[in-house]
């Protein structure tokens, strides 16, 4: 088991993160090893070699892995306090996380999280520092070196303003090791890093499809203790990064850091504060730093809210700002990550799933034929809002490790999700129900980001969500987090139903017995007498008759190479019950079925089985098509009837 280290948060109790080192030892651990050895650590997960920089090209320059002390006549952790302004660009292209940092240094609870006070470079020092960043619904504390890439004794990628200040560049390279390269950064959503620095859930924004009351949400989110980024889109890379005449960057991730509302000539103007983390060009139209505006504002308010400097931060009215940017990404905290004095607390629920292919992995409603059997999730929401009859719910689906998985040719899948109205039971919902019943809810659309959430506010009751890729086929491993005003119960993963008791004896299995007496002649009879049944069952001889097809399949349960009249019963009658089946799913008689129809098969079989051990079923005996054959199909229904018998005996 890896070592935890105990984190605390207010009001939120002991938190744990866990070590991600591969020997399991914690911070504190290598920290004193290093000491008592008189060594700087080095880190053997992250090397400072041009692995760790680039997975799909060579290093452009000649890079020198240099510890700050290297190069630095008095390096500090941080000078005075961390601030936004502590964050400079460098080549790598991941302005997203520098905003996201850019963000966080306004929420001091969360800062201190990420960024534990108890290293430096004075006291204890080892060469070693560690951060915490949230994954999947766990905190996880990442160990690194400070051997930083640098060109002529200068830092190449994230630096802070002052020379002597390395907390941010460090910050990079832990989270450049948590997704295994700097080259793994390259390009996101700053609501990604958002959501790794505080375990909140993001909500994404259209401002020129705003609702109109989008600086009133951008405002509670602010007081409740979120976290807020902008950008403007590009129509080709050309514009990637390109600077508009007004001092906007397209194709850019900025941070949001506050909201006001002043005095102007007698009305009140909605302004908002936006952040470039270049630490640097900033807007130059109204409201900008040395605009006429601020002369027409209470001289209290100016001197509260304006710093005129060349720093990157700049103000503007908000009809401006939705004028001319295209989206808003705000990050709502969990209740663990929440500060005292915030206004409002949301609760949150978490479960894991994993689109298989060949068994959970359906595609969107468009696929009617497979998409009942992505994972589905069934949820309550039994009381209302403070203030009102409906509750208010984030739904978000979130792939994981996709960043991580570039460096085998993967990236995100395009995800999205359906809620629908549950009915009465705990059943997993079949394709006819999905035919004729619509979600009453949905992601706006699907779309190739880390995560998918929308907003939205529903009666009380039950709900079943459905989150898919949006073809079949595709593979990956996602969490889905509700979060609610009020705790939503009953949150679980829709599994189908617990075996029925075995029925009676038919009175066609009556017949059988006399059939097996007549034809056996005693209390039992040899293997090889199976060849006057396949003449019996003429309409399937083919099928019987297939060379991969044994009787060995039919496992004795007392080893004698001998047929008691039971076993007889059981080869007879579900073999014939197998054979029908397999025959109800083969529509085009091509001696295949669907994989994903695998479950009802396998359900009107007697046999109901948990989610896992379907999608390794699929994984198994499906072919390239998802398709299963009648030998691989029978081969299958056959061990797990031998299984179920075992365990049966041995209870």
């Amino acid at each position: 088991m890896p070592l935890q280290s105990t984190l605390s948060g207010k009001g939120s109790g002991p938190l744990q993160a866990e070590s991600t080192q591969w020997d399991g030892k914690s911070f504190d651990e290598l920290r004193r090893e290093c000491l008592q050895n008189g060594v700087l650590f080095e880190d053997p997960d992250f090397p400072a070699a041009d692995a760790s920089l680039f997975y799909s090209q060579s290093t452009p320059v000649n890079i020198e892995w240099k510890r700050p002390k290297e190069f630095c006549e008095n390096p500090k952790f941080i000078v005075g306090d961390a601030d936004r302004t502590d964050i400079c660009q460098g080549q790598l292209g991941d302005c997203w996380l520098l905003a996201a940092i850019a963000s966080l240094t306004l929420k001091k609870d969360a800062m201190n999280r990420v960024i534990p006070r108890d290293q430096d470079f004075d006291h204890r020092y080892a060469g070693i520092f560690h951060f915490r960043f949230w994954q999947h619904n766990k905190w996880l504390d990442v160990v690194v070196d400070d051997r930083l890439p640098t060109v002529r004794n200068n830092l190449i990628m994230l630096h802070s303003a002052s020379n002597n200040e390395f907390w941010s560049a460090l910050l990079e390279k832990a989270y450049a090791k948590m997704h295994g390269s700097y080259e793994s950064l390259k390009g996101g959503s700053t609501m990604e890093a958002m959501e790794d620095f505080t375990g909140g859930v993001g909500e994404m924004y259209e401002t020129k499809k705003a609702p109109d009351n989008l600086f009133a949400t951008m405002k509670k989110a602010l007081d409740r203790g979120s976290m807020m980024g902008c950008s403007i889109d590009i129509s080709s890379s050309a514009e990637s990064e390109a600077k508009t005449a007004t001092g906007l960057v397209k194709g850019h991730a900025y941070s949001i850091t506050g909201l006001e509302e002043v005095t102007y000539r007698g009305r009140k103007v909605k302004l908002i504060r936006i952040r470039n983390p270049w630490g640097q060009v900033e807007w130059n139209g109204p409201w900008s730093d040395k605009s006429s505006e601020w002369d027409y504002v209470d001289r209290a308010d100016k001197s509260r809210i304006l710093n005129n400097s060349e720093d990157g931060e700049f103000w503007m009215e908000f009809e401006d700002f939705k004028r001319n940017y295209d989206k808003v990404e705000i990050c709502n905290m969990t209740p663990d990550a929440l500060t005292d004095n915030t206004k409002r607390h949301w609760e949150v629920e978490v479960l894991e799933g994993s689109w298989i292919r060949g068994s959970t992995a359906g595609g969107c409603r468009n696929y009617i034929d497979t998409f009942w059997t992505n994972p589905q999730f069934k949820m309550r929401l039994k009381d209302a809002d403070d203030e009102d009859d409906v509750c208010s719910v984030v739904v978000a689906v979130m792939q994981k490790d996709r960043r991580k998985l570039r460096i085998e040719g993967k990236d995100l899948q395009t995800i999205g999700f359906a809620m629908y109205k549950a009915p009465d039971g705990d059943d997993y919902l079949s394709k006819d129900f999905f035919r004729y019943n619509g979600s009453i809810a949905r992601s706006k659309t699907y779309i190739n980001l880390r995560e998918v959430s929308e907003r939205f506010t529903l009666p009380p009751g039950d709900y079943v969500l459905v989150p898919t890729t949006f073809q079949p086929h595709k593979e990956a491993d996602f969490i889905v987090r509700v979060f609610s005003e009020k705790k939503a119960t009953a949150f679980c993963f829709l599994q189908p139903p617990p075996p029925s008791s075995p029925e009676e004896e038919t009175d066609e299995e009556k017949g059988l017995r006399r059939l097996f007496d007549q034809l056996a002649g005693d209390t039992s009879i040899e293997e090889n007498t199976i060849h006057i049944f396949r003449d019996r069952l003429s309409i399937l001889s083919d099928i019987l008759y297939s060379p991969r097809f044994s009787f060995d399949r039919m496992n004795q349960v007392d080893n004698t190479g001998m047929l008691e009249f039971q076993e007889f019963k059981v080869f007879w009658e579900k073999m014939k019950k197998w054979i029908m089946l397999f025959l109800s799913f083969d529509t085009d008689r091509s001696g295949k079925m669907s994989s994903y129809e695998l479950r009802i098969a396998l359900k009107a079989a007697g046999m109901h089985l948990n989610n896992d051990l379907l999608q390794l079923i699929g994984l198994r005996f499906a072919d390239g098509k998802y398709d299963i054959d009648f030998d691989d199909y029978l081969t299958c229904i056959v061990r797990l009837e031998n299984m179920f018998s075992t365990l049966k005996r041995r209870r």
